[in-house]
């Protein structure tokens, strides 16, 4: 087996919190596909968010931009924590996060939810409701509220949310492809009956659906209709698409169909290959040192980086297959009610993925 390039470079951004933990296993694995596949890989470690801030001063440093700026991916663990929760800090570890997305242009947020049938017990939802979840949340990642112009005094503050059409014409285009490629539909969540932004965003969407993705389902639906259907029938979405602010609150909201937090990956795309990858389940400051970190969303986000960025679709099979058949085996960490710390869920992984071949992968 041999990688398309001989040589990957890869920054490891592990942050704050857990993300150093479950990094360290993200670095494990690399390092064994590296070997599998007979290419060099080069790994640099660089600091973002509050552990940047301590070190610098700054969430996200020259330095670290300018690293990502000549690799191929990154991986992030999480940014933020207690300590930098002061909401007079004019400074935040997740503004780094914020910056580096706008800086690298990686404007489309890629989180697929899909649930194994072992842990349907696991989600505070009645199984029944579980039954057939497997979507694509489409967030867009650079405009919207968190980007806009912002004012804040003490008896004043404003948060601009824009968009432009070519803002919202690149990251539904992308979501409408990933449709097309499921043979699914494509739901466009907003609040056109109260934002301008939103009417903006139906509006170009109806017109790409139209005119280019006449043959994929659509739908447009209110966000708060959303929050309700994504709890009492969740298998009626197949990919959605949603600004920035939207997505992440729903997104978390998802998380829960599949029982953990720890189990969601993401990429974040922009225009070409390059992508950054990480779990979407935070610095988590409760479990820190304890050594029960889930590291399977940081494990399926290294697959959703070598399909992505680094075009090995068979090395991304493996992954997401080993991750199953833990699960299937119990061989998790406690929040998905096995008993494996962090580092033997990581090694679990490993050495499931030393059973397959490209003969035998099957997903699910």
């Amino acid at each position: 087996m041999s990688a398309k390039n001989s040589n990957k470079k890869i920054v490891l951004l592990p942050g704050d919190g857990i993300g150093p933990e479950v990094t360290a296993e993200a670095e494990l694995l690399m390092t064994g596909l590296a070997e599998d596949y007979n290419f060099t890989l080069e790994l640099q470690t660089e600091l973002i968010g509050g552990a940047a801030m301590d070190a610098t001063g700054e969430p996200l440093p020259q330095k670290t931009l300018d690293a990502c700026r000549t690799a191929d991916a990154i991986v992030l663990g999480a940014v933020g924590g207690p300590q930098w929760d002061d909401p007079n800090l004019k400074v935040r570890p997740e503004q780094g996060l914020l910056a580096l997305r706008k800086a690298l242009g990686l404007y489309a947020n890629l989180r697929p939810v899909r649930l194994h049938p072992k842990l349907a017990g696991a989600s505070p939802l009645k199984p029944e409701y579980l039954e057939g979840v497997d979507l694509m949340v489409v967030r867009e990642l650079t405009g919207g509220s968190y980007f806009g112009e912002k004012q804040e005094g003490d008896d004043f503050a404003s948060d601009l949310c824009t968009y432009s059409r070519k803002e919202i014409e690149r990251v539904v285009i992308r979501a409408a492809n990933i449709a097309r490629d499921r043979g699914g539909k494509l739901t466009l969540i907003d609040k056109a009956n109260v934002l301008a932004t939103s009417r903006l965003w139906r509006k170009v969407t109806e017109s790409i659906m139209t005119e280019r993705f006449a043959d994929v389902p659509y739908e447009n639906m209110l966000v708060d209709a959303a929050a309700m259907y994504i709890v009492s029938n969740p298998a009626r979405f197949d990919v959605i698409v949603t600004e920035n602010m939207f997505g992440d609150i729903l997104t978390d909201e998802a998380s829960m169909l599949v029982g953990s937090m720890g189990m969601l990956p993401s990429a974040s795309l922009g225009a070409g290959s390059f992508g950054l990858y990480e779990p979407i389940h935070g610095s988590a400051p409760d479990i820190v040192g304890k050594g029960i970190a889930n590291p399977f969303g940081m494990l399926a986000s290294v697959g959703m980086m070598f399909d992505h960025s680094l075009g090995m679709q068979e090395a991304a099979q493996r992954i997401e297959a080993a991750i199953w058949d833990c699960i299937s085996n119990g061989e998790c960490t406690q929040d998905l009610g096995g008993t494996l710390t962090t580092s033997k869920a990581g090694e679990a992984v490993r050495k499931r993925m030393g059973e397959y071949d490209s003969s035998s992968l099957v997903s699910g």
